[in-house]
């Protein structure tokens, strides 16, 4: 089987994805190239890559980026494309792609979040194309499937839940071991209204006046930080790393982690747990969109009310005040990668879609 792999955004799990494609079908991962250059230096020579230049999307110029993008596509002749995410200019090309070769589309957020202006610049008629034109759809947990099935005109069995696999990716750029820092508590990756900041900063008064060492790191970018800043009871308690996050520091963070802290007011899933479980740490997550689905209660972290300061707090403190079930619970999480959130198993449940698509698509033309 030929496959296409291509994306705009999502660009560690589309490469970690078409490593694990690769050793069993013939791949094409087609990346844009500032992007593929965060992971060029670790990707090996068997992996098959194509990048082009994405233009900024108010560009006219995005239009001769599509014709190279098809141009290459039908020069490979795949027998299934799989789109990661969507792109407004590229879902326009939807209709035209999909009469020639069957569209597999991964969605990692059916709804928009609240606060992610970044998203919201795209019109919703453009998101609702990717769907609309897929014959087969992957999402990332059940509660996404229904949500899904309740926004678009998909049958139930063309609507595919697999896991978000092991974000083991950064561990590539790690150079030396770092080792753990004690009652350091980790915040990482975009930062936006949904993810639910305002609450951790909310509990840290309460975290160190049971553990007075413990401080939080917060790691990454997004909407404007100053409201976040003026939240902060002991300014002194957090480590700010408020810009985009070179991948050689990522595992850097996450070695020096205690513990790893997903305060979601809403979510659709999230790539944080699995690369927590990749670096052997727990998680304290919240109860939102399919994120409890990969986390065990209680094995591998806590699963905590949203919008709650003082049961993230306590779930918190229960974690820096136990160095063994630290150690447990990150080792139960590091087993799931190897197992359900493994890319190997992934791959071989994504082959079947592409099977699925090729099964409908034959049928339909007879």
């Amino acid at each position: 089987m030929r496959i296409v792999l291509y994306a705009f955004d999502h660009i560690e799990y589309t490469i970690q994805l078409a490593e694990a494609l690769s050793r069993l079908e013939e791949v094409m991962l087609m990346l844009p190239q500032h992007k593929a250059d965060w992971f060029v230096e670790i990707l090996g020579d068997d992996l098959n890559m194509e990048s082009y230049r994405q233009p900024r999307l108010r560009y006219p110029t995005n239009l001769l980026t599509l014709y190279g993008i098809i141009k290459k596509i039908n020069s490979f002749n795949p027998d299934i494309v799989h789109l990661q995410g969507e792109h407004p200019w590229l879902n326009l090309t939807l209709p035209f792609l999909r009469r020639r070769y069957p569209l597999v589309i991964t969605v990692h957020d059916v709804v928009l979040h609240v606060g992610d202006t970044k998203s919201r610049k795209i019109p919703s008629f453009v998101h609702k194309l990717s769907t609309r034109y897929a014959d087969e759809i992957i999402v990332h947990g059940e509660k996404l499937k229904k949500q899904m099935m309740e926004k678009s005109n998909k049958l139930v069995n063309n609507v595919h839940v697999l896991p978000r696999g092991v974000n083991s990716i950064y561990k590539r750029f790690l150079k030396n071991e770092v080792r753990e820092e004690d009652n350091l508590i980790l915040f990482f990756g975009r930062i936006w209204e949904y993810k639910g900041l305002q609450y951790l900063i909310e509990a840290e008064p309460l975290i160190t006046e049971k553990v007075p060492t413990a401080k939080i790191v917060i790691a990454g970018t997004g909407e404007d930080f100053r409201k976040y800043t003026r939240m902060m009871v002991h300014k002194e308690k957090f480590i700010v790393h408020n810009r985009l996050i070179p991948s050689s520091m990522v595992g850097q963070l996450f070695q020096k982690a205690s513990v790893v802290v997903v305060p979601y007011i809403e979510a659709s899933q999230s790539g944080i747990v699995p690369l927590a479980y990749a670096f052997k740490k727990p998680v304290v997550v919240t109860d939102v969109g399919s994120i409890p689905e990969v986390v065990d209660n209680g094995k591998t972290g806590y699963i905590v009310p949203p919008k709650d300061p003082e049961k993230l707090a306590e779930a918190i403190i229960d974690l820096l005040r136990d160095k063994e079930k630290r150690r447990e619970m990150g080792e139960n999480g590091y087993k799931k990668t190897e197992e359900e959130l493994s890319w190997d198993n992934i791959a071989v449940k994504t082959i079947e879609v592409y099977k699925k698509a090729l099964s409908d698509r034959c049928k339909s033309s007879h």
